[in-house]
Parts: C-alpha cells; sequence; structure tokens
C-alpha cells in the first residue's frame, strides 16, 4: 500500500496522540482474532473516515474469521479490505467483508477459496456430528461471501461444487469477475494533519 502524508506548515513539531489503524491478517487463530477486534475497537475512536485491513494469509480456523467478521459487521466506519501476496480459504473470505468499492488486490496476488475443513478424530457419532458442523459453516460463510459481492445466496456453493470441491485458485481478474474485489490495484493512504486556527 501507499501511503501519502500531507503535514500542516503550521505544525513544527509533529505528535500525534495515536497512529492510524492499519489492521494486518495474516493468521486466523484465537490470538489474532482477539488483537483484530482490540484494534477495530481502538479505530471506532481515531476520527479515521476508513479502516485499512491488509490480508496476506494461508488461511486458518473459521471460527476465528467469524470473530472478525462480527467486529466488522460492528464497525461504525467503512472498511478497505486489501490482498497483498494471497488471501486463501479464511482470508478470501474476509477479503469480500471490505465495503463496497473499498475491495483492492493487487495484480499479482492470488486468492483460493474451498470448503470448511474438519480435523476431528475419534467415535463414529463424533466424525459424523464434526461433519454436520462443518456443512453448517461451509454454508454460512458461502452465502455471506455471496451477500456481499451482490450475488444469490448459493453462488459460491455451486461453482464449489461444479469444481468438484477441490481448492479454487483465482488471480486477480477472476476474482473481480466474481465481485470478490472491485479493484485490481493497490491502493494509496492519504494522511493529513492539520492545525484549524479560529478567530471569535
Amino acid at each position: 500500500m501507499h501511503y501519502i502524508t500531507e503535514i500542516s506548515n503550521l505544525v513544527k513539531e509533529l505528535e500525534l496522540r495515536q497512529d492510524p489503524i492499519i489492521i494486518t491478517v495474516n493468521e486466523f487463530n484465537d490470538e489474532s482474532a482477539k488483537k483484530f477486534q482490540d484494534q477495530m475497537s481502538v479505530a471506532q475512536n481515531s476520527g479515521q473516515k476508513v479502516i485499512p485491513i491488509e490480508v496476506d494469509s494461508f488461511g486458518g480456523e473459521v471460527y476465528s474469521l467469524m470473530s472478525m467478521i462480527a467486529a466488522i459487521k460492528a464497525s461504525r466506519i467503512p472498511v478497505a479490505t486489501v490482498v497483498q501476496g494471497k488471501a486463501m480459504s479464511c482470508g478470501a473470505v474476509l477479503a469480500s467483508f471490505g465495503s463496497d468499492g473499498l475491495r483492492f488486490m493487487d495484480k499479482d496476488a492470488t486468492m483460493m477459496i474451498h470448503d470448511v475443513s474438519s480435523f476431528t478424530f475419534g467415535k463414529i457419532e463424533d466424525l459424523k456430528s464434526s461433519t454436520r458442523e462443518a456443512e453448517r459453516l461451509n454454508n454460512k460463510v458461502y452465502k455471506m461471501m455471496a451477500r456481499n459481492c451482490g450475488k444469490a445466496d448459493d453462488y459460491f456453493t455451486k461453482l464449489i461444487h461444479d469444481k468438484g470441491r477441490a481448492d479454487w485458485f483465482l488471480d486477480a481478474e477472476e476474482a473481480k469477475e466474481h465481485g470478490i474485489i472491485n479493484h485490481i490495484r493497490m491502493p494509496e493512504m492519504k494522511i493529513s494533519v492539520n492545525v484549524d486556527i479560529d478567530v471569535y
């Protein structure tokens, strides 16, 4: 991401109360989800007009993804998602949660979508229960993603089924065709520091 900083000439010594919140997501686990929620919370009172979320991830735990999604849904500020390098599995879903018009992907980045995985071991009934839960999460995630992209609820479910439920890799052009992203480029972020003087 490119950064442009504009500082008023009236500012001789720059001391920001807090740095702008720019969230980077590389992992999806309990620790990264908690950090994500904390950063989203702080950003609500930062005075920012948008919260940039940079995604460069192989994916991870779907429950941690759901926690991050909840934080985005609760945000009073628009969110911009930026895919750099890779957005796979949970990363692809999170990328779709950028506000409409604010979803970016580098032209050389890769996205990958696949079914929710189940890693349960044990008795047959435990395996069956885990499979049902994986299917529930799968349908929920695909439905949310489809709605983010302005598609029918079963849009991604059908596409994955047609591809034999194998990992589906997309380049930036394909991701844009399916509405997952809006722009094939890295955005520029402009930070302005001003001093306003009023005389009454």
